[in-house]
């Protein structure tokens, strides 16, 4: 493999083990220190896995289409979750209730949190998992996760390996 090829696949892997970090973060802040997610928690929990994925399939296979693809959509989805921590931090917080929501739908939807209820099940409300860490809302370290990802997810989808 020559050294180019190898940088090639250093971003997606990159962006992957930050994913899988955050997801990590945010278990071990659950499970650890007793801060339960609300469902905008666990949609973002969702996004980040899915755009890990899509980031290790690229790793794997990094022809043109596939990064060119695949960066489009981790792009996308990287939005998508900088809006969701957004919505969560501005719009949920203030709720007391979030049961039915969007996020909420999405994720109960696909049946995640019943079958992996240990990593996408809801467990507080909204205005109860609007907390800090290190005196920062815990919404606004997501955000600042997806939009390094937007930024790194962009560079695949417009510079794509030739």
């Amino acid at each position: 493999m020559t050294v180019r090829a190898q940088r090639r696949g250093f971003l997606p892997i990159g962006i992957a083990a930050l994913c899988l970090a955050g997801v990590a973060a945010a278990l071990v802040s659950q499970h650890v220190f007793d801060m339960q997610p609300c469902p905008w928690c666990v949609l973002q929990r969702l996004i980040f896995v899915v755009i890990a994925a899509l980031a290790l399939l690229i790793a794997v296979w990094p022809s043109p289409v596939a990064r060119r693809v695949g960066g489009g959509a981790m792009l996308l989805l990287a939005i998508a979750g900088a809006a969701a921590a957004l919505w969560q931090h501005f719009v949920a917080a203030a709720s007391n209730s979030c049961n039915q929501t969007l996020a909420d739908r999405i994720v109960s939807g696909l049946g995640l949190d019943a079958s992996l209820p240990e990593i996408f099940q809801a467990r507080a409300s909204c205005a109860d998992a609007a907390v800090d860490l290190w005196g920062l809302p815990y919404a606004f370290w997501s955000l600042a996760l997806f939009v390094i990802i937007v930024l790194a997810a962009g560079r695949i989808a417009l510079r794509p390996a030739r």
